[in-house]
């Protein structure tokens, strides 16, 4: 997953470390159902950016579970993967995409 990546433009996420969300922003919510219905169940997580919308580094975040309550709204619960550079932005039905390259640590 490199090209046309969800991004969730709210909070900075760290590999390994839990996420929880509260998805109530109806682009949000098509971008979460669109995940899972796809399989992918993963999207990529950066802060927001004043010039570009959106951080040039940023985190996958694996999705684990979904509750979807009543009224559209859910509780996600997301746990950080793989760190990434952004290399391009979009935008798909008021979400924002990327195309993506993963970042890799030096060995020592």
């Amino acid at each position: 997953l490199t090209k046309n990546v969800p991004v969730f433009v709210c909070t900075m996420a760290y590999p390994t470390v839990p996420c929880p969300l509260h998805v109530f922003e109806p682009r949000y919510r098509l971008m979460i159902r669109r995940s899972m219905e796809t399989g992918t169940r993963q999207f990529g997580m950066c802060v927001s950016d004043a010039q570009n919308g959106f951080a040039d580094h940023g985190c996958m975040l694996q999705i684990r579970n979904v509750h979807f309550l009543p009224d559209g709204r859910s509780v996600v619960d997301t746990v950080g993967g793989k760190r990434f550079r952004v290399l391009r932005r979009g935008m798909k039905d008021g979400y924002c995409t990327a195309d993506i390259e993963y970042l890799e640590d030096v060995k020592v």
